[in-house]
């Protein structure tokens, strides 16, 4: 039921969405024959406005009838991973994470926050977490790929430049009509003590779980509910993805099924350069 109440209210809010667009631009044409015919500049200013507004909503609208994949309007998983360049590169995966969490922010989406343990001394080791939001998946797609940093290091005493990497996958989350199956005898779960900072009866009980998938060698990590049950529920969405993932490289022949071309995390292989220092951002693709 929950099923198929959240699939009526995305069509509910595509038709709203078009339909306001439809009065939106009849307001902004009674106000342009005005704003000519009296020669109304303040009013002429407003209509203009408008117009700005309108064609970016519009653009919205366009931009979700691309998405004609089979999860492109469903949530997303998101794991950013540190690469090349040390602290510096755990530092850079904390402000991907920070970015897209913002992004998500910025559309209305929620984010649960799966896994984020901190780096050494700052930064993140990883970060796992799904976004909640229409077309969450089919937007985020695009960001799959290596992400190349260069900046003055703010931990380099000579200030000199630094260039890093993180990747970001981002994969699916299965709706439960896809039927995968996992069968108990194949999975190890181990739960252990929660990372992060502490308090009174906080991070106090073995709540976090990781459950390793003997056959594929996949291993999936949860610890932000104190719940070992809701930890162990939410790690194993995130297997169902990864496995799903696998399964359609190989039915498919080719990795860019679901995520594009697994890059090593080095030099030559991003999609995308943030050269602080110059300001400037630059995708190569």
């Amino acid at each position: 039921a929950q099923q198929v109440m959240a699939q009526a209210s995305g069509l509910r809010d595509e038709i709203e969405s078009y339909e306001s667009l439809v009065d939106a631009l009849d307001e902004i044409e009674v106000a342009n024959e005005l704003a000519v015919a009296e020669a109304d500049e303040e009013l002429g200013a407003e209509t203009v406005a408008g117009l700005k507004d309108l064609t970016r909503a519009t653009n919205d609208l366009e931009l979700a009838t691309w998405f004609t994949g089979e999860f492109d309007h469903g949530d997303a998983l998101v794991t950013i991973l540190p690469g090349q360049g040390g602290l510096e590169a755990q530092d850079w995966a904390e402000m991907l994470m920070k970015m897209l969490i913002k992004y998500a922010g910025n559309r209305k989406w929620k984010v649960d926050v799966h896994d984020a343990p901190a780096g050494v001394e700052l930064g993140i080791d990883r970060a796992v977490f799904t976004i909640h939001g229409r077309n969450a998946y089919g937007m985020l797609n695009s960001e799959n790929g290596v992400h190349r940093l260069v900046r003055i290091s703010p931990t380099d005493e000579k200030k000199r430049r630094q260039t890093t990497f993180a990747r970001v996958e981002v994969l699916p989350v299965l709706p439960d009509s896809v039927v995968l199956e996992i069968r108990d005898e194949d999975i190890r779960v181990d739960v252990y003590r929660s990372s992060g900072p502490g308090g009174q009866s906080v991070n106090t009980t073995d709540s976090a779980v990781r459950i390793t998938h003997m056959p594929s060698g996949l291993v999936v990590t949860c610890q932000n509910e104190k719940s070992q049950l809701k930890n162990k529920e939410t790690a194993m969405k995130i297997l169902r993805s990864r496995l799903y993932e696998l399964e359609e490289e190989k039915r498919l022949a080719e990795l860019d099924a679901l995520k594009g071309e697994r890059q090593e995390l080095s030099f030559g292989s991003q999609i995308r350069n943030y050269v602080l220092d110059q300001s400037r951002i630059k995708d190569l693709r």
